[in-house]
């Protein structure tokens, strides 16, 4: 009896329950932590040793979270490692980039037949009408996809990039090599974290100072508040019943919904991210910053540089450069345009796509001809399209996440013609496009051109303004300017996010059609007329999440320097006192926590 005992005891804490994750919103995953922490704290300086528990605590983690998917990561790690190796040992470039494709073919085939098998597998059913089955390799009914594994997958191919690149030389120890990739506060959702970055790190002793053991006391505390009290309750209550039958809820409560998304998702990713510093940071770790205030961009370029910084730096050292950046287009730049008129064909249905690509591309190639002098803006703005919606397509084989990929990689190069644009040209562009829309609002009415006319007619009054402002000898609009610049930007990122949503938390083998349909339907109700009688009731009725979603901007559009100022003076405070402070916050989150613990959105990435 005692034996049995024992064994289902060990079971519960070292077997995989596919039901129950480890999350750090778990109990279990703190007492994970400190069990980690007491042994970590006695060989912190036997650096072997330390690395070696580290990894194996690692698999233990990604075992407790993904099950049998840790093969994958133990067989990326070993690979990698060294093939690496034969990259720095090879003296001959041909070999070098013959090691180097190796790596990149493995890390990216298994990536793809997890993230993209059903996709595969319907394209190619839809052109040959042969049936084409996947099959899960571990033997489930369906492919499940490995938490986090676009994460680590990017990890390791940026390692070995830098190796061929003579960036980084190769890790000597495999142990120390599998810490790097697998290091469990960062593991499942990023930060990406490039070797040159940390592999230094591995070899420094253990240091935890009084203010280093404060901030990282912060970092935790808030990205449990980001994560509970904003993002899951804000989800619960309002945003997830909007989102799963938006035909049943007003236009104004579906784009409330919208927004109230763009606060979640930001609250939850970044607050997964200040954990995973936090954690890191009480074992003398840093892991870099890969959140900067996202909503205060003035500018879609902006916002990129603010937004998920591990992914959109590796996005551009990896694959915007590669294909020509901003200097020109590569024989890869006219591949993936072909590849993605063709996807995009697929996924629409609609030759008409194909020739909307080609025509596109034409007419810039036609601009690139006849005006030389642009065509390296041109070629530059082919690569940052082509990046975001690969970009897009990271997040998942389905037209809602290529529409979303699409949509900003449009916002970026709008934003690098727009700032070019003369003021005349800005309000004359601007007015067109708002006819245009009134005219289509007027003689076919459909609810998207009514959505899409007021947008336009709120920025022509925001371009009329600032016109004028102009025209009286102003330059920019200053301060009044800015807050414009990031209220635009705020509702553009906004609006992309109804596709991104809509295709999130899907089967793969229906994401399609239903991300479509989900999306459909809310610009249906946005675009709609709307009862405006039903919304003091409506804001009764959810006052609790619309004041969160307030209270959560207010204190995201805080001062840098004011943030500073706070997360520094928390960490200064005497130990009762931060005790004390830490446990009042700690009651505040338990008022919170929903019945099922919410999973981070970007662990299905």
């Amino acid at each position: 009896m005692i034996w049995t005992d024992a064994l289902h005891f060990l079971d519960k804490i070292l077997g995989f329950n596919p039901d129950s994750p480890l999350l750090f919103t778990q109990f279990y995953f703190w007492a994970f932590f400190f069990i980690v922490f007491c042994v970590f704290s006695l060989i912190g300086n036997r650096r072997l040793l330390r690395n070696a528990f580290l990894f194996l605590m690692s698999l233990l983690f990604y075992f407790k979270t993904s099950g049998p998917a840790v093969l994958i990561l133990i067989f990326i790690t070993c690979s990698d490692f060294l093939i690496a190796r034969r990259i720095d040992s090879s003296r001959k470039t041909i070999a070098r980039k013959l090691w180097l494709a190796l790596s990149v073919c493995i890390d990216l085939t298994i990536l793809f037949y997890f993230k993209y098998s059903y996709f595969f597998a319907d394209f190619f059913r839809s052109l040959t009408g042969i049936p084409f089955q996947v099959h899960d390799i571990f033997g489930a009914d369906a492919i499940v996809l490995p938490v986090g594994i676009s994460f680590f997958t990017f990890q390791v191919i940026s390692y070995t990039v830098d190796v061929y690149r003579g960036a980084v030389k190769p890790v000597d120890n495999i142990l120390d090599f599998g810490f790097y990739v697998s290091f469990f506060p960062q593991l499942v959702a990023g930060p990406i974290v490039r070797a040159s970055e940390f592999i230094p790190q591995l070899y420094k002793p253990f240091n935890l100072g009084r203010r280093q053991f404060g901030i990282s006391v912060f970092w935790i505390l808030n990205g449990l508040v980001k994560k509970i009290v904003l993002s899951d309750y804000i989800a619960v209550n309002f945003v997830d019943r909007v989102f799963n039958s938006p035909q049943l809820f007003t236009g104004f409560e579906n784009i409330c919904a919208l927004f109230g998304y763009s606060l979640q998702v930001y609250a939850d990713f970044s607050g997964y991210t200040d954990i995973a510093i936090g954690v890191a940071m009480m074992m003398g770790f840093y892991l870099p910053q890969n959140f900067n205030s996202p909503y205060k961009a003035a500018n879609p370029q902006d916002f990129w540089r603010r937004w998920h910084m591990s992914l959109s730096n590796w996005l551009k050292n990896y694959l915007y450069i590669p294909l020509g950046g901003n200097r020109s287009a590569s024989f890869a730049t006219y591949f993936l345009i072909i590849l993605f008129a063709v996807i995009a064909v697929f996924l629409s249905g609609h030759w008409a796509v194909s020739l909307l690509f080609a025509g596109i591309a034409a007419a810039m190639g036609l601009v690139a001809l006849l005006r030389p002098e642009r065509k390296k803006k041109i070629t530059a703005n082919i690569n940052r399209f082509i990046t975001m919606l690969l970009g897009g397509m990271w997040h998942g084989a389905s037209w809602n996440f290529i529409i979303w990929g699409g949509l900003n990689g449009i916002g970026l190069i709008a934003y690098q013609f727009w700032k070019d644009m003369a003021w005349w040209v800005r309000i004359l562009l601007v007015a067109s496009v708002t006819g245009l829309l009134a005219c289509l609002r007027a003689f076919a009415p459909l609810p998207v051109w009514n959505m899409l006319f007021w947008w336009a007619l709120l920025i022509l009054a925001g371009t009329a303004v600032r016109f004028i402002y102009h025209l009286l000898g102003g330059k920019g609009c200053g301060a009044l300017g800015k807050v414009w610049g990031i209220a635009q930007t705020f509702i553009f990122v906004t609006f992309t996010r109804l596709f991104f949503r809509s295709g999130s938390n899907l089967d793969p083998a229906t994401a399609n059609e239903e991300a479509w349909r989900t999306a459909t339907n809310m610009v249906e109700r946005i675009g709609s007329d709307w009862n405006w009688s039903l919304v003091p009731e409506i804001v009764s009725n959810y006052w609790k999440v619309f004041g969160l979603i307030i209270l959560g901007m207010i204190v995201h559009w805080l001062p840098a320097r004011f943030k500073r100022w706070y997360r520094l003076n928390f960490a200064l405070l005497p130990l009762p006192v931060m005790a004390l402070v830490a446990a009042a916050v700690i009651f505040v989150i338990y008022q919170f926590i929903t019945a099922d613990l919410q999973a981070f959105i970007y662990f299905q990435f």
